[in-house]
C-alpha cells in the first residue's frame, strides 16, 4: 500500500512540475475589434512555448499560421490554447483567418539571451 501511494505522489509530482515549467514559457495573445495584441510576440528560439489566446470579441475566429503549421477555432469570450516549437530564430507570420486583412501578426523567436 505503500509503494502504490509512493508512486502516486510521484507520479502527479511530475505532472505539477512539468505543469509549472509550461507555465514560464506562456504568451497572451488577445483578439479583440479583429486585432490581435500584441501584433509581435518574443519567444526564446528553441524552447516549446505556451500561446494562451483570448478572444474577446463576439464572434469566433480562426487563428491560423502557415509558418507555425498550426489552426485553431477561438472561440467567443474564451480562451484557447496552442503549443509552438521548439522554433528556429525567424519571423512566423500569423492571422485571423476570418479577419485576415486586421487580425495579422507575427511570433519572433531569438536566441534566449536576445528575448525580451
Amino acid at each position: 500500500m505503500k509503494i502504490n501511494a509512493f508512486c502516486l505522489l510521484l507520479t502527479f509530482s511530475g505532472f505539477f512540475i512539468s505543469t509549472l515549467a509550461f507555465a514560464s514559457d506562456s504568451f497572451l495573445l488577445v483578439l479583440e475589434n479583429h486585432l490581435f495584441t500584441p501584433a509581435k510576440v518574443e519567444v526564446p528560439a528553441g524552447k516549446k512555448v505556451r500561446l494562451v489566446i483570448e478572444n474577446k470579441d463576439a464572434e469566433p475566429e480562426e487563428f491560423d499560421s502557415f509558418d507555425l503549421n498550426r489552426e485553431k477555432v477561438l472561440f467567443p469570450g474564451r480562451k484557447s490554447v496552442i503549443y509552438i516549437g521548439p522554433l528556429e530564430p525567424g519571423e512566423y507570420r500569423f492571422f485571423g483567418e476570418f479577419s485576415p486583412n486586421t487580425a495579422q501578426g507575427v511570433v519572433v523567436a531569438k536566441e534566449p539571451d536576445n528575448a525580451s
